[in-house]
């Protein structure tokens, strides 16, 4: 009894029940009395309880104390303490608590958050100009060597402040194996990689991020260092080939012939990586180059809408609408991609500024190149890209054709195989007809004429 009048010294024990009573000696006996099987897992816990239930105050028992489901649980034990010893026939208005958040929006708290580097802030490479769009910021954080069946690439990853994704570049260029200046196009490089990141930075601190020359090996490790000039545009050459390109998890990873985005991808590695013809009047001892330019890999799938709107939107396709149509349906726009983080990533990169070199742009869709063209970027050729399938319907010996094409190895699950099928040409028919892509459609055969 001793116990019990510690833990409750203003109620004499009277007015304690018997059960509170036989609870306080099975807890605090040294043993358990009765029969016991397993040791109970919460039997630590036993002296937590028992002290949290004395500190809640005189009027809270076993049974009951701190389930309030309201802020100020705690505090608010006090309050009803007092209020119990006033007068209860007196009328009183008894204040309503309600449970207030502390998490902001759903809205807000989905923003990214970029936290200041003020070492590398004047090192980001911002979308700033006329546009009405907000600054965009992008830094790349990581960049390696990838070998692929078209050739050697270079993988850069990069963030940006205006979502929380990793979007990627893939650059192709040969001229990053060297730092010889005599080579007859500037390198293709980051500009805010080679960035001074930090006053202690080491040359392993850049070399293991990327900020290296040459080619990376146990004996041979050359840190880059930070570009004090923007290189001149070459106009004796034919400008880098780039490619705009949005995620496409069904048709990259899957292989999927609903669309021939893996195709394309693939395609546009292989069209980059092609020797350039030169002038006569550029190298006496040279007629030609090494490709060179990039893929600007952007992370928004399904034209923007997201895996899972897309994987619904190809069920309403199988119910007879096309795609823009199934978007509709869906809530979504028929396109609600962006090109501003990939124009801030090729400012990065030195492409398309007024400073460095123009872009020849591969892509069958206006809206790309009147987004660069609207920011200031130059954009001296679109190149159009044809379908393999329909390029091999315009040859009398199409089926030969496509089977010496199956045999080419290829960077996507489709690889170098044609897509072909009767969803495909709907959807390329599609985005002929509705979204204004330039494509011949009588390419598309007698069935996409009709």
């Amino acid at each position: 009894m001793a116990l019990t009048e510690s833990f409750y010294p203003n109620i004499s024990s009277p007015l304690l029940a018997e059960s509170d009573t036989a609870l306080l000696d099975v807890l605090t006996s040294p043993r358990w009395q009765g029969v016991q099987k397993f040791s109970r897992r919460d039997a630590a816990l036993d002296p937590l309880l028992l002290a949290v239930a004395a500190s809640a105050g005189a009027r809270t028992t076993r049974n009951h104390y701190h389930h309030d489901f309201f802020p100020g649980a705690q505090a608010d034990a006090v309050a009803r303490s007092k209020r119990a010893a006033e007068d209860t026939n007196k009328p009183q208005e008894r204040k309503r608590m309600s449970y207030v958040s502390k998490q902001g929006p759903r809205r807000l708290r989905l923003q990214p958050t970029i936290s200041p580097q003020p070492a590398i802030a004047s090192q980001s490479i911002s979308l700033a100009g006329s546009s009405p769009i907000s600054s965009i910021e992008v830094k790349c954080m990581a960049r390696t060597r990838i070998p692929t069946p078209h050739g050697p690439a270079f993988l850069h990853l990069y963030h940006n402040n205006r979502d929380n994704k990793e979007h990627l570049a893939i650059v192709v260029d040969p001229a990053q194996y060297s730092d010889d200046s005599s080579v007859l196009a500037p390198p293709i490089r980051s500009r805010s990689l080679d960035a001074v990141w930090s006053d202690d930075e080491t040359d392993m601190d850049r070399i293991i991020r990327g900020a290296y020359v040459g080619k990376l090996s146990a004996t041979s490790q050359h840190p880059s260092r930070p570009s004090l000039h923007q290189p001149s545009p070459t106009t004796s050459i034919p400008s880098p080939l780039v490619r705009i390109h949005s995620e496409c998890f069904t048709g990259e990873t899957v292989g999927s012939m609903r669309c021939d985005c893996g195709e394309q991808l693939d395609e546009a590695i292989h069209l980059i990586s092609q020797p350039i013809s030169l002038p006569d009047n550029v190298s006496p001892n040279s007629r030609s180059m090494p490709g060179r330019g990039a893929v600007i890999y952007l992370k928004q799938e399904g034209r923007g809408i997201g895996l899972l709107s897309k994987i619904r939107a190809y069920n309403l396709q199988d119910l007879g609408h096309d795609t823009v149509t199934a978007n509709l349906m869906l809530g979504h726009q028929a396109d609600e991609r962006g090109y501003e983080i990939a124009i801030a990533i090729l400012r990065d990169l030195g492409l398309g500024s007024e400073l460095g070199e123009g872009v020849r742009l591969l892509t069958n869709n206006p809206d790309k190149v009147q987004a660069l063209e609207k920011e200031g970027l130059r954009v001296a050729e679109r190149v159009p890209m044809v379908p393999r399938s329909w390029k091999h319907r315009s040859h009398s010996q199409a089926d030969s054709g496509e089977a010496q094409l199956g045999k080419a190895a290829g960077a996507t699950m489709i690889g170098g195989e044609a897509v072909r099928g009767e969803d495909l040409d709907k959807y390329l028919r599609t985005k002929i007809l509705r979204m204004g892509h330039m494509l011949p459609l009588y390419l598309a055969g007698e069935q996409a004429a009709s």
